[in-house]
């Protein structure tokens, strides 16, 4: 009995063990789930934002499109799609947004097309920067739409843990200073001929695919590279 006894409390702490190992060294796919949820939290706060400002700036005088869109902008390189987190089309521009939901301190890195961030526990990781990300983006939508109407980019970060430093480019930015941003963009337009709405979205959209298929083979096909 004394043996029974001993071989059950030893199979019993084995388990205890081995489920706190599992627990704490969560799975790969665990760890993408809950960053796709983080980002996907952080797209619609941008996307509330962005909708509240532009109906403050342009009254029903914008589009704002629903959801992400893939851009074929590099056919047959190494990374022919890429995706567009947010698209705005106003009176005075048609603009992409790159959304982060980070937390911590955002600083420019040593390495290009990089930022640093550091979270709270002091651990730093560089990650690629949202102006890099738009970089092709823009080049594409730019050399497809008629160049009367601007084109522009920035980088939101939608997170109240998120501290950007000072010496950030001007196009990245907080919620609190999208307003500010777009402003800026209004006014520097200003005595130009507005752009058409209706004619700049069925543009923008004769190159983009925003449905969920699009989305799959472009989330599948990034997974692997």
């Amino acid at each position: 009995m004394l043996f029974e006894i001993l071989v059950a409390a030893g199979s019993y702490y084995a388990y205890r063990h081995f489920a706190k190992a599992g627990k704490a060294r969560p799975s790969a796919s665990s760890h993408k789930r809950r960053s796709d949820a983080i980002g996907a939290a952080g797209e619609a706060v941008a996307q509330a934002k962005l909708r509240k400002t532009l109906y403050w700036l342009c009254g029903n005088d914008f589009y704002l499109h629903e959801g992400p869109l893939i851009i074929e902008h590099a056919p047959g390189t190494d990374f022919p799609t890429a995706e567009i987190d947010h698209l705005a089309v106003t009176p005075f521009g048609v603009f992409i947004f790159e959304t982060k939901n980070w937390s911590g301190h955002i600083a420019p890195s040593d390495a290009s097309g990089k930022l640093t961030r550091t979270a709270p526990d002091g651990q730093r990781e560089d990650r690629r920067s949202p102006i890099d990300q738009n970089r092709s983006k823009i080049g594409f939508l730019r050399n497809q739409l008629p160049p009367m109407w601007p084109v522009d980019a920035a980088g939101l970060f939608t997170s109240d843990e998120a501290v950007l430093d000072p010496r950030l480019p001007a196009d990245l930015i907080s919620l609190d200073e999208l307003p500010l941003w777009l402003r800026m963009r209004r006014d520097a337009f200003q005595g130009m001929r507005p752009v058409s709405i209706a004619h700049a979205r069925a543009a923008v959209l004769l190159y983009a695919d925003g449905s969920p298929a699009a989305l799959k083979r472009h989330k599948s096909f990034v997974s692997f590279r």
